[in-house]
């Protein structure tokens, strides 16, 4: 990690929804290089805070700023060109599309070819920007191990190969910065191994820095630099992994440990 001002900066964000609130005044930094998990029980607002970042969702109060510029108004494809990447919970791939495919779309805003020059295929220069981006696809299918699988149709892969599929896509922009929603859901041990791998090789070898939202704490805390913990939409701890999990609040409201039970036994004897 670096010692420059913060790559991702939130402040005060909060995100109502009719009468339902969100996420309430949740404020934190994330550094160049760092590798950073918002943790939380189901509904506690991860991937919510995950969209205000990405652009999907307009914080309504609050602001997001990205490499020292203020983003919250800017939308999702603008955050993309600025370095912005992202997974999400839920698949998003093109089914029907080969993997190549799929992974070649996280490129689209990268092209500068466009209507106007790119029927003149030959001699716009449209034919070597395809093959430049491309060169780059493979690179990303190659670190990702997928090369026996870059002509299936991604809708008949496996769940674990859909998740690493989309993480590739994602890649693919070559962001600064990635978020990833729940990148090892739904995977086997072996699976989730491979990912960690790849997500510790993006942060370190590439250069991504990395916000994670993700449910498998041994995961979280064998990997993560710090952590964030968020609670019916408020942050209630953030720190180190190991000083995260050992706070009180955290213990309660994450893994259901009762702050009274202490109390009760001494009142039984």
């Amino acid at each position: 990690m670096t010692s420059q001002g913060p790559i991702l900066q939130i402040s005060d964000v909060s995100l109502v929804f009719g009468g339902v609130r969100a996420l309430s005044d949740v404020s934190f930094s994330v550094q160049p290089g760092e590798l950073f998990s918002i943790i939380g029980p189901n509904g506690a607002g991860k991937t919510s805070m995950l969209n205000c970042i990405s652009g999907r969702y307009q914080p309504t109060t609050g602001s997001v700023a990205f490499k020292g510029q203020d983003v919250t108004g800017m939308k999702p494809n603008d955050r993309a060109e600025l370095g912005i990447g992202r997974t999400f919970q839920n698949l998003a791939l093109f089914g029907h599309m080969s993997v190549l495919d799929n992974i070649m779309v996280g490129r689209h805003h990268l092209l500068k070819n466009n209507c106007f020059t790119g029927p003149i295929y030959w001699f716009s220069g449209a034919q070597k920007e395809e093959l430049e981006h491309r060169r780059f696809c493979e690179d990303v299918i190659d670190f990702l191990e997928i090369s026996h699988i870059r002509k299936a149709t991604a809708g008949t892969l496996s769940y674990g190969l859909r998740k690493r599929v989309e993480l590739a896509r994602a890649v693919a922009l070559r962001p600064d910065l990635i978020l990833l929603d729940e990148p090892m859901a739904g995977m086997n041990l072996e699976e989730k191994e491979d990912m960690a791998r790849f997500i510790i090789d993006l942060n370190e070898e590439w250069g991504m820095t990395v916000v994670m939202i993700e449910h498998d704490m041994g995961v979280v805390m064998d990997i993560s630099n710090r952590v964030m913990v968020l609670d019916f939409g408020r942050k209630i701890a953030a720190g180190l992994p190991e000083e995260v999990m050992a706070n009180a609040h955290v213990k309660k409201a994450y893994l259901g440990e009762d702050d009274d039970a202490t109390d009760e036994d001494e009142q039984v004897a």
